[in-house]
């Protein structure tokens, strides 16, 4: 394992002039600055080559600059740039189609296409109180669903992303999420923890705080992402679709990180038999290009003309990218996520039995995460630990964000060979003895 000299001069140079111009909000985890990539492999100006292990926040579905992406963004480019949602195109058209093809439900699917994730939420956010004629929301403690008005109120990971910008939207009520790893709420006999987050919201919310006829959506991740890449129980999304049809409540599932194919089916509501009123999607949806997703059973998305819109939805190079990623995954990499992700985690299982510091692994396909505890008894999050290997392993070749308190999220693109996999576990364990050993623990 050899440590590169990072960050060079002239990637350096290049974060030099990004302070002077660049808004000091955006969150820099560690100095690296992308040149080109290919695959899973990316370069900085200085030419070090890394893996990456994140994907872009799990973007680069089908890899950096995959060739067939890039021939449908520039033949869609040599056609026209721009027309707006006033008119008609053809990968607009054929997109919607595409989505209705596998929309995560039986019903007829209809879309509303937008710039990004946060834009995606909002869309579903007004969708369900028009439809329903409600206002309020149940939202879950450690989601993350966007940085937008609407879409912040329900995010909830993090303190800073609310601090400064009360107040936020009013009728949101948040809950836990059943984290198996770390239940707070008390189970009765023989319950599915999922069950019992279910029965909280419908004894304790309904009966004490907003009536259940007054609620207008349930949004949640099938996995949350930010939060810590946390896996439900199986029991949870069968009972909160009953809960749902039970009052009427539109069930949104925000897909933006788990969808398209990184939990190894197209939606991860689809590992539990659960079908949503509205998904959204985006992040992976185009590879990389801007592109978001508000799709919703037919009946439910009837809303009559005009009463929302965008001026980019439905673009012809985002639309071209997408189907191009769509018809990639189809191919061969949904079964390359499910086939490597299963490999991924299997090695981490066993790399968990070498390390004291790992209190859980957890994932589908390739959304896997890896939360670092200072005790396995006690769980104690080693918050610590984990910012220390997401740092060195940068020095390594090895690019990881982290997410929740204490945990390494390995999003890659759905494209990594069992190969990579193994290289960049490597350096991964390697950089975690590193670590340990700094701490003691080892």
């Amino acid at each position: 394992m050899n440590k590169l000299n990072v960050p060079g001069p002239k990637a350096l140079a290049m974060i030099e002039r990004d302070k002077k111009v660049v808004s000091s909000s955006y969150p820099r985890g560690y100095p690296f600055v992308m040149d080109h990539g290919k695959g899973v492999e990316v370069w900085d100006p200085d030419g070090n080559r890394f893996l990456d292990m994140m994907g872009g926040i799990a973007v680069a579905a089908t890899g950096h600059a995959h060739p067939k992406v890039v021939k449908a963004v520039q033949d869609a480019a040599e056609k026209f740039l721009h027309i707006s949602s006033d008119f008609y195109h053809e990968n607009w058209i054929g997109l919607s189609e595409k989505l209705d093809e596998i929309a995560p439900f039986e019903e007829n699917a209809k879309t509303f296409l937008t710039n990004s994730g946060t834009e995606a939420v909002e869309t579903a956010i007004k969708l369900a109180k028009y439809k329903t004629k409600r206002h309020n929301f149940i939202g879950f403690f450690g989601a993350f669903h966007g940085r937008t008005m609407g879409s912040v109120a329900f995010t909830a990971s993090k303190p800073h992303y609310h601090r400064g910008f009360y107040p936020l939207m009013p009728g949101v009520t948040h809950v836990p999420f059943p984290n198996p790893y770390r239940p707070i709420l008390d189970r009765k006999s023989g319950e599915d923890y999922g069950e019992t987050v279910v029965r909280f919201i419908e004894e304790e919310i309904f009966n004490s705080n907003v009536p259940g006829d007054e609620i207008a959506g349930i949004l949640v991740e099938p996995i949350q992402g930010e939060g810590g890449y946390i896996v439900p129980p199986d029991g949870f999304f069968p009972a909160l679709r009953n809960l749902c049809d039970k009052y009427d409540i539109m069930l949104i599932a925000d897909e933006v990180q788990s969808g398209m194919g990184r939990t190894g089916k197209w939606w991860a509501t689809e590992h539990w038999g659960v079908e949503p009123d509205i998904v959204t999607s985006a992040k992976g949806i185009a590879s990389g290009v801007p592109l978001g997703a508000c799709i919703a059973r037919a009946s439910v998305m009837n809303w009559p003309q005009g009463v929302h819109g965008n001026t980019f939805g439905g673009n012809p190079i985002a639309t071209a990218a997408s189907l191009a990623t769509i018809e990639l995954l189809e191919e061969q990499y949904l079964e390359n996520a499910t086939e490597v992700g299963q490999y991924a985690m299997d090695a981490l299982v066993e790399i968990q039995t070498r390390h004291t510091s790992i209190g859980d692994v957890r994932g589908k396909g390739l959304m896997i995460g890896v939360e670092f505890v200072k005790d396995k008894s006690t769980k104690e999050p080693n918050v610590y630990l984990r910012d220390m290997v997401e740092k060195t392993a940068f020095d390594y070749g090895l690019l990881l964000l982290g997410c929740g308190k204490s945990v390494i999220r390995l999003a890659p693109p759905l494209c990594i060979t069992k190969s990579e996999v193994d290289e960049a576990l490597d350096i991964f364990e390697q950089v975690i003895t590193m670590g340990e050993r700094e701490q003691g623990l080892r």
